[in-house]
């Protein structure tokens, strides 16, 4: 250590070797590196309820301008699109209603579209072109409901002439008759006859014609339509189907386009199925008609041809028909009619019908029976006849769609 000097001075202070016991100087302490900041992950999207996340977003073309902010959700604003909701709604029954005719015959063209449609893609396998097969199949159809209506027609103007010529005779029949004519006196028939015939029965009888006439018109003017109808499905039913399964969305195209390709082919294998049976019962009946010598034998084959066509209650319907028929001409040959159509009836059903329906629909009987029912009750004879390929397309896809899902639940 230095030492102070006694005079005050201060002491030569001459810097010499550092001592081993000075301490060097301390360093100045860095601050430590700090970890860069870490990246914060950018946030992912949540899509919007009811949107698909597989689907491209929608970009607006700016050919309108840019978007503005969404409207503010008021409760006038709610109401009144509650409001609107409710009166499209029921814009759209009335229209519905109104349309109800022409929509009907819309359904009769389409499930006669996908029931000859396999007939087509037979034709084009066989090298036929797609235009040719649908007029083949379309003046096959058109050939099909001439022979019929050729069937028909005559025998019905035949019967009508014949009643109408059988009147004079049939008068003085009942003129000579002691007890017609003791009625007639008793209650004034021929007064009452007389009163009956005036003006507004005249005018009510005209009008029975004139909607007789009108159910004729209306009658061929439906017919041809629902014809017109069939052949433009038929031509364009490739282009409509790849249309509808494009409204789907994209994540599920595949697997409804798999399911719409098994109700299509269930539709049309109960459409050729249901028109075997009944040219197979037309024909069976046919013959045997020609063998007890029926009038009319090919108009009562059509009859029942298109009679059993209807599910559950055709078949006996066109017996009964032809019965009656039977039983006019005599009693042994109305026997033989019932007991020849309770026969048949029986091995239709039991062998007949189960092996041509087993490959195309296997629909419960009890389903069949109410689905039948239903279809009467809604569209008459037209939902008789497409209930049986509904059942059949609802029971798949309860199978396929929806017992799974609720499995999965």
């Amino acid at each position: 250590m230095p030492q102070h000097d006694p005079s005050g001075d201060e002491p030569d202070v001459t810097p010499g070797p550092q001592s081993a016991e000075t301490p060097p100087p301390a360093e100045t302490p860095q601050p430590a590196e700090t970890p860069p900041p870490a990246e914060t992950p950018p946030p992912v999207p949540v899509p919007a309820p009811g949107v698909d996340p597989d689907e491209p977003p929608a970009v607006p073309s700016g050919k309108f301008g840019t978007p503005g902010r969404p409207l503010r959700r008021s409760s006038f604003l709610l109401g009144f699109t509650g409001a609107l909701g409710v009166l499209l709604a029921y814009t759209l029954y009335l229209g519905i209603r109104n349309a109800g005719g022409i929509l009907v015959l819309v359904v009769i063209a389409l499930f006669l579209a996908v029931g000859l449609n396999p007939a087509v893609v037979r034709l084009g396998r066989w090298g036929v072109p797609h235009g040719l097969a649908v007029a083949a199949v379309a003046l096959t159809v058109v050939l099909l409901l001439c022979g019929g209506i050729v069937a028909l027609v005559p025998p019905i103007v035949t019967q009508s002439g014949q009643f109408i010529d059988q009147i004079p005779s049939l008068l003085d029949e009942l003129r000579r008759n002691p007890t017609v004519n003791d009625l007639v006196e008793r209650y004034d028939v021929v007064e009452r006859v007389q009163g009956a015939a005036n003006a507004e029965t005249v005018g009510r009888a005209l009008g029975g014609v004139l909607g007789g006439a009108q159910l004729i018109f209306g009658t061929v003017f439906r017919t041809l339509t629902v014809l017109v109808l069939t052949i433009y499905f038929l031509a364009y039913f490739d282009k409509l189907r790849s249309l509808g399964y494009s409204l789907v969305p994209r994540s599920r195209r595949q697997r409804v386009q798999l399911i719409g390709d098994e109700i299509l082919a269930k539709v049309g294998a109960y459409m050729v199925g249901a028109l075997s049976i009944a040219v197979l019962a037309g024909a069976t009946t046919f013959v045997f008609a020609l063998i007890v010598d029926l009038p009319y034998p090919f108009a009562l084959a059509v009859v029942v041809a298109v009679t059993d066509l209807i599910p559950q209650i055709g078949a006996t319907l066109g017996a009964v028909i032809v019965s009656l028929v039977g039983f006019a001409a005599d009693l042994p040959t109305g026997i033989a009619c019932a007991v020849f159509f309770l026969i048949y009836q029986q091995v239709e059903n039991y062998l007949i019908y189960p092996k041509v329906m087993r490959r195309s629909v296997e629909v419960n009987e009890v389903a069949a029976l109410l689905a039948a029912l239903l279809g009467v009750a809604l569209l008459g004879v037209v939902g008789a006849l497409i209930a049986i390929p509904t059942v059949a397309a609802l029971q798949l896809i309860l199978r396929e769609v929806v017992l799974p899902r609720q499995e999965r639940r």
